[in-house]
């Protein structure tokens, strides 16, 4: 298949589309720097450099996903070596008082709960669980984690991946499930979480605010890492935020392009998953979550990600991310681009960081 047929067969917008892919980013001499930028999700290496390249793009706070204990001690052992720079996130008020003071919030969180126990083909509670019907989450609480997405990509005594969609949620994920809102920690759910799954934790959480942290529009893209309308709008009845990804892979490919060269796009093929959800959900309910993995050697096996086979397939690719929005000292990128599609300042604001902020003072009250 040609590159333009390619492209023109998966956007939205045809030619128009295809035509777009060339375009360079406007930057607009008259924006407005938004007053609070968070970003909802990455992953990126913690040092010096990743805090000056933060500051630039005046972000005041962001989600940093975390693993086991080792990689909890090693970030408070950086933060107690740079107090000075960055503050570690109990509270949303604690996102003020940094910008206060100057200095950067880090919201701490997980892509999945594999930590909490050995689920390798074992009774469903063994080793999850423990006497007392709890995991061992609120350790974890105790150390600052304050997100918590429940698998990634395949299953694990909680969930099922988005590579097994139609799996629901275990006795065991119910249960963490309850968990998760009993401490007062963000659930987040969609993307790296199968779409049943999802929708089983949004229907256990009436009333709490639930959030997709980085994904992209399943009716855009039918890769299995993007989520469905039907979570979408769940995530917007409970009051959440989906954070909006900047993986070039994940805004373009579809299922079937296994054997597709991906084109590198630009940011108006971005706006076009923000666009539509701000037609399906409504501007209160989207966020940036761009998935930036600054510093570290992280690859994509696209064969593993849109199929599950782990060895088959092209060769594993480093992740790119959409031109013009390739790193966060670029994140004005976007705020131009979406005031030159008729954005109102309000509108970006919310966008920018404002949407995350209102439901981390809901959920961390």
């Amino acid at each position: 298949m040609q590159r333009r047929e390619f492209v023109n067969n998966i956007l939205i917008g045809g030619a128009a589309a295809a035509a777009g892919i060339g375009l360079s980013v406007a930057i607009r001499a008259d924006a407005k720097p938004s007053s609070l930028i968070i970003d909802g999700l990455s992953p990126s290496a913690l040092n010096e450099r990743y805090l000056d390249m933060l500051a630039l793009a005046n972000v005041s706070a962001w989600h940093k996903t975390l693993s086991g204990l080792a990689t909890f001690s090693a970030t408070w052992d950086f933060v107690d070596k740079h107090s000075d720079r960055v503050v570690v996130v109990n509270r949303a008020s604690d996102i003020d008082r940094a910008r206060e003071e100057g200095r950067l919030a880090l919201i701490l969180g997980w892509q999945t709960a594999s930590a909490l126990g050995d689920h390798s083909g074992q009774e469903l509670f063994k080793g999850v669980m423990n006497p007392s019907g709890t995991t061992g989450l609120n350790a974890y609480y105790q150390l600052g984690l304050r997100i918590v997405s429940l698998t990634y990509n395949t299953a694990n005594a909680f969930a099922a991946g988005c590579l097994e969609p139609h799996l629901g949620l275990t006795r065991a994920g119910r249960r963490l499930v309850e968990e998760i809102h009993d401490l007062g920690i963000l659930l987040d759910v969609g993307g790296h979480t199968g779409n049943q799954s999802s929708l089983d934790a949004l229907a256990m959480s009436q009333g709490v605010p639930v959030i997709c942290s980085h994904t992209n529009v399943a009716a855009l893209v039918d890769n299995p890492r993007n989520t469905s309308d039907e979570v979408f709008e769940g995530i917007a009845r409970s009051g959440g935020v989906i954070g909006v990804s900047a993986v070039n892979t994940f805004l373009i490919r579809r299922s079937q392009d296994r054997d597709v060269k991906v084109p590198h796009v630009d940011l108006s093929i971005m706006l076009k998953h923000i666009n539509y959800l701000k037609r399906l959900v409504g501007v209160n309910h989207i966020g940036l979550g761009p998935d930036f993995t600054e510093g570290r050697n992280i690859t994509i096996n696209p064969d593993h990600i849109l199929y599950g086979r782990e060895m088959a397939g092209p060769e594993p690719m480093s992740i790119r991310y959409v031109k013009g929005f390739e790193d966060m000292t670029q994140i004005q990128n976007v705020a131009n681009v979406l005031a030159d599609d008729g954005w109102s300042q309000a509108e970006i604001d919310k966008v920018m960081g404002l949407n995350w902020m209102r439901v981390y003072r809901q959920v961390w009250s």
